[in-house]
This record gives structure tokens, C-alpha cells and sequence, in this order.
């Protein structure tokens, strides 16, 4: 293959949104160090990464769970079922908020104040 497009990849990955993160992050993966699965002949990353995508040498389904994991920002730990149970409990019983003490007057110079903007004169 002289030339990889996207038209040998999309075979392989029909939705163009996924083919774009897989192979980003297969190009993001070897600039840290994976191993190659061909021969680089003289390709940079990113080409390197669609044109093992269109040869079939990598598993995509494995390639996927791991950019999903990385860019996971909480980390799913053996403790979620007791932390689950809590966070039943707290919505069995919701919690009361105390309320601000505020008569009638007050209320409407802070609507009238928020309405008309702020006292200074700025905008």
C-alpha cells in the first residue's frame, strides 16, 4: 500500500468519528513508545496508525477500551457498591437546607437591585 486514505480505513471502522480517535490514539501511543505493528517507511505517526488500521494488525476493540480508559477522570474502585449504598441512603432522606431569613422588603430591594443593575453606575 503506496498510500493510505480513509476510504481503505473506513472498511474497517465505518463511522469516521471513531476511525479519527482510534488512530489518533494509536499515533499518540507510538510517539510514546508502542511498538510498531509494520514498517514505518519513512511515515509519521499518524499515517503509521491508519495504515495498520487498514492492514488489520491491530485489535481495534482492545484499542478502544484503552482510549477510553485514558481519558476516563474517575476511576471505577471495588469500593463503589458501599459508596452506592450511601448515596442511597442520602437520597432516602434528603437533607434540609436552612432557609435565609429574609422579610418582604429586603426581597424586592434585591430583585429591584438585580434587575436594575449594579448601584455604581458601571454596566
Amino acid at each position: 500500500m503506496a498510500r493510505v486514505t480513509v476510504e481503505d480505513c473506513i472498511e474497517k471502522v465505518p463511522n469516521r468519528f471513531k476511525l479519527v480517535l482510534l488512530s489518533a490514539h494509536r499515533a499518540r501511543n507510538i510517539a510514546a513508545g508502542a511498538g510498531l505493528q509494520i514498517d514505518r517507511d519513512n511515515d509519521k505517526n499518524p499515517v503509521v496508525a491508519l495504515r495498520e488500521i487498514a492492514d488489520e494488525k491491530l485489535d481495534l476493540d482492545s484499542l478502544g477500551e484503552s482510549l477510553v480508559s485514558g481519558l476516563q477522570r474517575v476511576i471505577p474502585s471495588d469500593d463503589d457498591e458501599e459508596s452506592e449504598g450511601r448515596a442511597e441512603k442520602r437520597a432516602e432522606a434528603p437533607a434540609q437546607l436552612p432557609a435565609p431569613e429574609m422579610d418582604e422588603a429586603a426581597m424586592l430591594r434585591a430583585l429591584q437591585s438585580d434587575r436594575d443593575g449594579p448601584s455604581d453606575g458601571r454596566l
